[in-house]
């Protein structure tokens, strides 16, 4: 059996509990329909339509759960192909979704594949595809078949390891590998449980905070420490890679943490060195500075609509709240001129003009900015100049998006 999938079948990922869907979903991105609309359909996609999106890899089955339930609550008749090569972790998916009452269609079979699914069935309007490209024998080949498999006007999202954050993950990976590679699963799980609690405290995996998955389950310690398949991509290795599918990036998740701005002096030496740089220049050198992406999310689309796709301040455009009380935050932004935030462990400071305060209740309203600016009594360029810098940091931490066919 191949290494990889005898793992799963020991140690579905993540670890699941069907009985847990009663009490909670899981959220997270990529793949929250909002966020698809938002970076992938300019936010005006008719959800009314069928959508037929494609699981890569799913797993224990928590983006097809997380995209199948909102899609339901938002009446789409969606179509949701489910493909991973443990039975295992697909008999949990499948159960998640039971206890739901949520279907779709379940195979064993590779992602490679996507491409023969999509000429028999269909292209996929979304295809999501979270920790399996870094863990296949030619990564290369799984990005290729996610672009073939794509519907022109569609939109892939993305999660790949990065290194940075994952700082001593491979180096520990390679030492437990030389001490338990030739053992049963089990084994290597309760053995490296042990190593861990001896290892020194100069070991650069113990001194990593940002990695935890195995401290989680057992499920967390293999897939983290004990995988036989794993790479990760620096933004640069990550864009070649999507250019050769003929793919390329729409953005990063979230966008203000491959900004490398905040990690320089503000200066305007350094203010003019950014100026120059490309867009991907500076998202890969926000991950240089930063050293804390242990992991990269992406929405990618077919190259050449990259400029288009992604939704932008307009007076038609729905705006959708996806943090706290905006009317703590607007006071918060109205005394201190923005907010800080923490992500990934990196403190972020998110300036908003005060002039923009006034807006932000309104952003849980579910009225087009163009109705809000009315209700302002402002014409529609001075309430995009007043309102843009606030628009752009909120989207910058993912707290707002836009889509005038789904709501929170």
């Amino acid at each position: 059996m191949d290494p990889v999938k005898r793992q799963y079948e020991s140690y579905p990922y993540p670890a699941r509990d069907p009985a847990d869907e009663a009490r909670r979903l899981v959220e997270g991105s990529p793949s929250d329909p909002i966020e698809i609309d938002h970076f992938l359909f300019r936010g005006r996609r008719d959800w009314r339509r069928p959508f037929r999106a494609l699981i890569a890899g799913g797993g224990t089955g928590d983006a097809l759960v997380m995209l199948a339930q909102k899609l339901a609550d938002a009446g789409c008749p969606a179509e949701i192909h489910y493909v991973d090569l443990s039975e295992a972790s697909r008999d949990i998916a499948k159960a998640r979704m039971e206890a739901r009452g949520l279907t779709a269609t379940y195979e064993v079979r590779s992602l490679l594949d996507a491409p023969q699914i999509a000429a028999e069935q269909g292209a996929f309007d979304y295809i999501d595809c979270c920790g399996v490209l870094h863990h296949l024998p030619d990564p290369s080949a799984g990005f290729r078949a996610l672009g073939e498999a794509l519907a022109p006007g569609g939109g892939i999202g993305l999660m790949v390891y990065a290194p940075y954050g994952r700082d001593g993950v491979y180096p520990m990976q390679d030492a437990l590998a030389s001490l338990l590679g030739k053992d049963a699963p089990e084994v290597q799980v309760a053995m490296a449980r042990e190593a861990l609690a001896s290892v020194p405290e100069t070991n650069g995996f113990r001194r990593n905070p940002f990695v935890s998955d195995h401290e989680a389950s057992d499920a967390g310690l293999y897939d983290l420490l004990l995988h036989s398949r794993d790479r990760p991509y620096a933004v640069p290795e990550l864009l070649a890679e999507l250019s050769a599918a003929g793919l390329a990036a729409v953005s990063f998740l979230e966008p203000l943490r491959y900004d490398p701005a905040p990690h320089l002096p503000a200066t305007p030496a350094f203010a003019e060195r950014l100026k120059r740089m490309t867009p991907a220049e500076r998202w890969a050198l926000a991950e240089r500075l930063s050293g804390n992406m242990r992991m990269h999310v992406v929405y990618a689309v077919k190259a050449g609509r990259e400029g288009q796709a992604m939704a932008s301040l307009s007076a038609e455009a729905v705006p959708r709240w996806g943090g706290p009380d905006p009317r703590a935050l607007a006071a918060k932004v109205q005394a201190e001129g923005g907010f800080a935030i923490t992500m990934a462990g990196l403190r972020h400071r998110v300036p908003i003009p005060k002039a923009a305060a006034p807006f932000i209740p309104a952003l849980a309203a579910e009225r087009s900015f163009g109705e809000i600016a009315k209700a302002a009594r402002m014409d529609w360029f001075a309430f995009a100049s007043t309102f843009g810098p606030a628009y752009r940091a909120l989207v910058g931490v993912n707290l707002l998006h836009c889509s005038k066919g789904l709501g929170r």
